[in-house]
């Protein structure tokens, strides 16, 4: 082992100690469990369309963040606190199982279904909706199954619409470093997206379709409605609002996806913020290529850009939530995400993750595909371990990481020095 690498395994196994004095805990397990109501809480049932496995899951888990071999579908319903009780904008997470209904979000039901009765029940329900509108809602990196649910739970609920909502989820492993896997994981879930979405689209029961993407999750649904677009020649017509929440897309690319979308036909909302910082750390990691969702929607091209493929532009930049990274804002700022709501409802134009404190600044290094990154995502992260409990389950996944990289750096160079040149 080289000089360089015994010094910085010395620190690295100093914070593991460290962690381990401060106690367990880390990212929601189990919280799916079913247990009864309380009477007087509202509650939020959806459908679930996803692609991730459910080999392995722990119990009240219900799906791992692993790829599935086909869609798998779940029926779930959320308790939801009274407002009274809660912050508009935030999910209220259990501290210990069971869950506080009174104060904290419960799962009242988690039924996995097959296709044929998932196609059941949604028809049974959107016949009782207004507009028979279907919402979906594709989520973004770095989030477990369990995150997706009761952050969807949490936008239905907080918005007010009465559109059915379904929940596509694909397999993020939930790990600030697993980003690489998650983005190929989007990309393995398109074809499952598109047929979702046809299949909504050919049901006679739909009135109408909105899908509603954030962060990486855009990059699939783009891809979906690519596909889509150019295998029907266009979108389908119940397609109605395609909202874009802080996309993870490059820029370039896609201009190239809205190429091939008939967006006309739909209303295209986009949601910018030149204060995301995720957004930011993630034009480090792709070469410092813009990303859609951190564009000035003033400046050109993107302007003109914009105003040709008819996009309504909202722009969060000076918009405060209670997201810190500015990341989550179109769902976690009361005004946004109602008026999210009000605008599905009349059919008009718009003007996760649950992450620790420290994770959430641990990701303005999520460019660590090396261990200089890994070091410092863990430099930012380590101190905000001690005190705050979700951090601490990722933040050991990135020191066993640092640790295998720094092994792998230290081999990898020392077989350079010992390689004659050619």
């Amino acid at each position: 082992m080289s000089d360089m690498s015994r010094r910085l395994r010395l620190p690295i196994l100093a914070l593991c100690l460290a962690l381990a004095a401060s106690g367990c805990g880390g990212r929601p397990h189990g919280v799916l469990t079913p247990q009864p109501r309380m009477a007087g809480t509202p509650s939020v049932e959806l459908l679930v369309a996803t692609t991730r496995s459910p080999e392995g899951a722990q119990p009240g888990d219900l799906f791992t963040g692993e790829r599935g071999k086909g869609l798998a579908f779940a029926d779930i319903a959320i308790s939801i606190p009274p407002d009274g009780a809660r912050q508009i904008g935030e999910v209220q997470w259990p501290n210990a199982l069971p869950g506080d209904p009174a104060h904290e979000f419960v799962t009242l039901r988690a039924d996995p279904l097959d296709q044929q009765e998932a196609v059941r029940r949604f028809d049974a329900r959107i016949a009782k909706t207004p507009k028979r509108q279907a919402l979906v809602f594709v989520h973004g990196f770095n989030t477990l199954f369990a995150e997706a649910v009761f952050r969807l739970a949490q936008i239905v609920h907080d918005s007010g619409t009465n559109a059915l909502p379904v929940l596509f989820t694909w397999p993020s492993r939930g790990k600030l470093l697993d980003y690489g896997y998650d983005h190929e994981s989007a990309s393995y879930s398109r074809d499952a997206l598109e047929h979702l979405l046809r299949t909504l689209a050919k049901d006679p029961a739909v009135g109408e379709i909105s899908i509603l993407a954030h962060s990486m999750g855009n990059w699939v649904t783009l891809e979906a409605l690519r596909q889509m677009a150019i295998r029907d020649h266009g979108l389908a017509p119940k397609i109605k609002n395609v909202m874009l929440a802080a996309p993870d897309v490059d820029y370039d690319v896609f201009s190239r996806q809205i190429a091939e979308i008939d967006e006309h036909r739909a209303i295209f909302t986009l949601f910018v913020s030149r204060e995301d910082e995720a957004l930011a750390a993630s034009r480090r990691v792709w070469g410092d290529k813009v990303r859609l969702g951190g564009i000035d929607p003033q400046r050109e091209p993107f302007k003109d850009t914009l105003a040709e493929r008819r996009f309504k532009v909202v722009d969060l930049t000076d918009v405060k939530s209670s997201d810190p990274l500015g990341h989550g804002t179109f769902a976690q700022s009361p005004e946004i995400v109602r008026s999210i709501g009000a605008r599905l409802a009349e059919g008009q134009t718009l003007a996760d993750n649950q992450n620790g404190v420290g994770e959430r600044l641990g990701q303005v290094a999520t460019g660590a595909a090396s261990a200089v990154g890994t070091a410092a995502s863990v430099a930012v992260s380590t101190p905000f371990a001690v005190v705050d409990p979700r951090t601490r389950e990722n933040l050991g996944d990135q020191l066993q990481r640092l640790g295998e990289q720094m092994g792998d750096t230290a081999t990898a160079g020392a077989d350079v020095v010992a390689r004659p040149l050619r």
